[in-house]
């Protein structure tokens, strides 16, 4: 058991949060821009919605959208500082909220240092190994060879994992991100493309952090937690036994918005029970996936649900699934993006934090996901059994050794009776602390996810 299991993630972007320019012109002096999540009050803004882990990602020194990376050991100058990161992480430490960072470790940008050697020196340079060239060919830019790059894209320079003086230097990087920030892990882009002996390398890496941060913070807070990026696939090909502690799971995001526009929860009843179960195809039962509604690649979800009437429903079953819940910035009050190309809507400039009767609610379902009163840990750690499902209704079960709680969710625009074995008389719901008896049914408001902490 680590803290990681019992998340409740908040992922900024941070680029985008503070209204820094797109481009980095590489000469302006620092602007502390990233001090506006302590000033502007976004930490207490986590606080206040149960969130007890932050994810920022790129806040290195690169060209234009963090991923480019110029410097792994410099904050990005439109962001401010090195001690400003630190200020960042301390004030959310103080406050109990963990911090993992983006690392960007599939590909570099043109500018990153040592593929700047490269352009000056050719094979002669000590760092030529570090990417994937051929000093035979070109590029569009002209320089005399070309190389692997990322999806194509030129400006993204993929590096070569199989020399090992690279994968020695980005360890260091690691390491000296744990000792000068603090932070407590990171999320790996783009992790289903990185080589598996690269993968393994990391997480002997994170294990030597994990155990010297053991020393200090016990073990339960020591872990030093890896988040890989995966898209779709079997997730143990990136996450398991000396692989990453978790993935992101994009399956389960598009069975979560897809069922509620086509108003067919068998979509997202076949992806939970696939992925949970208890039966012998079942997946990844006993994982921790990261689990989100929206995040900075894809359209918000206020954007992508034909109905913004259940969001309320849908982050309700977001909160009860299996899996470590995720929240991306602004769409806790519901912000709108669409997903374009160069269009930066899904990563917007927001001043402060808002609430509304949304932020309200995933407030008490992230209260709820928390082991103990007024939460339940078969949240955190259930399995997951499935009890009944209709095109726009869906019954499940969490259960962890002490406690058990049933979640309904009615995505319908009426309110409907459920009738299941809940194994119980009455129960509590979680989110207004009201008794529930089973005895003649369970009706359940529409548009409205219920879970129910049972009797023993």
């Amino acid at each position: 058991m680590s803290w990681f299991e019992e998340a409740v993630v908040y992922q900024v972007y941070p680029l985008g949060l503070t209204g820094a320019p797109y481009e980095n012109d590489g000469v302006s002096a620092p602007t502390s821009r990233m001090l506006q999540l302590v000033d502007n009050g976004w930490i207490d803004h986590m606080v206040g919605l149960n969130a007890t882990c932050l994810l920022l990602n790129p806040v290195f020194e690169s060209g234009t959208h963090g991923y480019d990376t110029r410097d792994y050991l410099q904050v990005d100058r439109r962001l401010g500082t090195n001690a400003d990161l630190r200020r960042v992480v301390d004030a959310c430490h103080e406050h109990g909220i963990k911090v993992l960072l983006d690392g960007v470790f599939n590909h570099v940008g043109r500018g990153f240092w040592a593929f700047e050697d490269v352009l000056a020196r050719r094979q002669e340079s000590p760092y030529a190994g570090w990417f994937r060239i051929d000093f035979e060919g070109d590029n569009e830019w002209g320089d005399g060879f070309s190389y692997d790059c990322w999806e194509g894209v030129g400006e993204l320079v993929t590096l070569n994992h199989d020399n090992f003086e690279l994968n020695a230097y980005l360890a260091d990087v690691i390491r000296r991100w744990e000792g000068e920030f603090g932070i407590d892990g990171l999320r790996l882009d783009v992790a289903y493309c990185l080589d598996l002996g690269f993968l393994g390398y990391l997480r002997q890496v994170a294990d030597e952090l994990t155990a010297r941060r053991s020393e200090r913070l016990g073990p339960r807070d020591g872990k030093f937690a890896l988040v890989g990026e995966t898209l779709f696939g079997d997730y143990r090909r990136w996450m398991g036994e000396g692989l990453c502690d978790a993935v992101i799971n994009y399956e389960l995001y598009k069975g979560l918005w897809s069922s509620m526009n086509a108003r067919n929860m068998h979509e997202v009843a076949y992806s939970l029970k696939r992925q949970s179960g208890s039966e012998p195809w079942d997946l990844y039962t006993g994982c921790h996936l990261l689990t989100f509604l929206d995040n900075h690649d894809v359209a918000r979800i206020a954007t992508q649900l034909a109905d913004v009437r259940q969001l309320p429903a849908l982050y309700g079953l977001l909160f009860g699934a299996p899996g470590v819940p995720a929240l991306y910035y602004g769409s806790e009050w519901g912000i709108t993006g669409e997903k374009r190309p160069g269009d930066h809507e899904i990563r917007p400039a927001l001043a402060a934090p808002e609430s509304n009767a949304l932020t309200e609610l995933i407030a008490a379902l992230a209260a709820a996901r928390r082991p103990g009163a007024p939460g339940s840990e078969a949240l955190a750690w259930g399995d997951y059994e499935e009890l009944q499902v209709s095109p726009t209704t869906l019954v499940f079960q969490r259960a962890s050794e002490h406690e058990r709680v049933i979640v309904a969710v009615n995505a319908g625009d009426e309110a409907c009776t459920l009738h299941f074995d809940a194994r119980c008389g009455r129960a509590t719901d979680l989110v207004t602390g009201a008794w529930h008896d089973f005895g003649g049914g369970s009706t359940v408001a529409p548009l409205t996810t219920c879970l129910w902490l049972c009797e023993r």
